[in-house]
């Protein structure tokens, strides 16, 4: 599923592998920084704040902020600091009260 973007890939020759965000199949580059990948896929909004339902995407992309904040195997963590790999399921985080 690749859906409308204002973000390029740079590496468009680069292995392509499967991950699944809340449960649409996305093929993304191999090795490349999660974050941005799933903005290039068209992902915008990665995860809903707990107090008011506010959606959030990368803001930093260096860690700083948590805005990235994703599910990965029940356990949250910054796509801004992981790398495509193949199979990843990945979930916009349930807990805190936020929407989905």
């Amino acid at each position: 599923m690749k859906t409308a973007s204002p973000f390029l890939e740079l590496d468009t020759a680069a292995p392509q592998g499967t991950v699944w965000f809340d449960g649409a199949p996305l093929d993304l580059p191999l090795g490349a920084n999660l974050a941005a990948a799933l903005l290039a896929a068209g992902v915008a909004v990665f995860r809903h704040t707990p107090a008011t339902g506010a959606p959030r995407g990368p803001f930093c992309m260096m860690g700083a902020c948590f805005d990235c904040l994703v599910e990965i195997d029940g356990v949250a963590r910054q796509a801004c600091m992981l790398e495509v790999a193949d199979g990843l399921r990945i979930t916009r985080p349930r807990g805190g009260g936020g929407q989905r």
